[in-house]
């Protein structure tokens, strides 16, 4: 399974984020799955690389040229899928991945996450797209969710879309892997 994960590329966050998106990644690797990911070299972004390719993971990392041209390209990319810009970067990471996991992260996460689910709505695809709630890091984003459905601004419940994870575990159960 190709597991795509969005997530923050800054380095000055929670410390047991890295902690448990290291395990996330050394997880993935373990069990024969690769990590499709941002491939930039900071923050969650190389964390969960460098944790899958150190437990013998395979790493695709889809880069835009702009981080290309800054040498922010990580260390831990197997396999490079070079992009022109970030619209073309969630297509090419929809594209390669069987499921989508958002780790704690900031605007750049938040698009991804919504073009994904967005895409899902319509029909573009049935994968899962999950929440990492690390630490109850989207506990407020679940709770905008919800009013917006409260309100009638999501057809549906919401929750058919994205999913919630409070652990390594629930990922495991929710991505049936």
């Amino acid at each position: 399974m190709k597991i795509c994960v969005f997530c923050s590329a800054n380095e000055q966050i929670d410390a047991e984020f890295f902690t448990l998106t290291a395990e996330l990644g050394k997880w993935a690797a373990e069990s024969g799955h690769s990590i499709v990911y941002g491939g930039v070299n900071q923050g969650l972004m190389e964390c969960v690389a460098k944790a899958a390719k150190t437990a013998g993971g395979r790493t695709i990392g889809v880069v835009p040229t702009k981080v290309e041209e800054t040498g922010r390209t990580s260390d831990y990319v197997e396999i490079e899928i070079p992009c022109d810009n970030l619209t073309d970067r969630k297509q090419l990471m929809m594209d390669q991945s069987d499921v989508f996991i958002a780790l704690p992260g900031g605007i750049g996460t938040l698009d991804e996450v919504f073009t994904v689910a967005a895409s899902a709505t319509i029909g573009y695809h049935h994968k899962p797209v999950i929440l990492y709630n690390m630490k109850g890091f989207w506990d407020q984003l679940i709770a905008l969710m919800d009013d917006l459905q409260a309100r009638g601004m999501i057809r549906g419940d919401w929750h058919q879309y994205i999913k919630v994870a409070n652990s390594l575990d629930d990922i495991k159960t929710l991505c049936s892997c």
